[in-house]
């Protein structure tokens, strides 16, 4: 025994192994935020190429505001399906090619994610020109659903790098 003190843990290595406990929490934690936050930019695309709108309006939050490179100002969430049918209504169907994350920080409910992607709309025939936009979605958790309640979106220029 040592002065009687065997089995005590002192008060510093309880509050360091406290920490290291907490943070390893904090960081599984923002991981599977991360991997759920993908997975539903994924889907959300997914719902474009299906041509599932009242899918795809399910991911919108009911306050949402924000700026589609297609649009000459920023929208709500009652004009966010115009860019499909705007397409859908000329017989084209959207053909995702390559999704491409750039960068997600989530802070408690708020997440913001950026990342490429590319696509066509393509006639009955399969034919359309390729396109690679910009986009940032900002997303509010609620509960343990997210919704996007910001974003923006921008063509990709020829010279700039990825």
């Amino acid at each position: 025994m040592l002065n009687g003190r065997i089995g005590i843990v002192p008060p510093f290595l309880l509050a360091a192994f406290l920490v290291i406990s907490l943070q390893g929490t904090t960081q599984t934690q923002a991981s599977e935020n991360e991997q759920t936050l993908w997975k539903l930019e994924h889907t959300y695309w997914n719902y474009v190429q299906d041509n599932d709108l009242p899918a795809y309006l399910s991911l919108w939050h009911k306050d949402f505001l924000g700026w589609p490179s297609v649009n000459a100002a920023p929208v709500h969430k009652d004009h966010i399906t115009d860019w499909i049918t705007a397409q859908t209504s000329k017989g084209l169907a959207f053909k995702s090619v390559e999704f491409k994350p750039a960068a997600i920080q989530v802070n408690g409910d708020v997440a913001v994610t950026c990342y490429w992607i590319t696509y066509k709309w393509s006639d009955k025939d399969g034919n359309g020109a390729m396109h690679t936009l910009r986009v940032t979605h900002t997303l509010l958790r609620d509960g343990k659903d997210w919704h996007i309640i910001g974003g923006m979106s921008m063509p990709e220029g020829a010279n700039s790098q990825k």
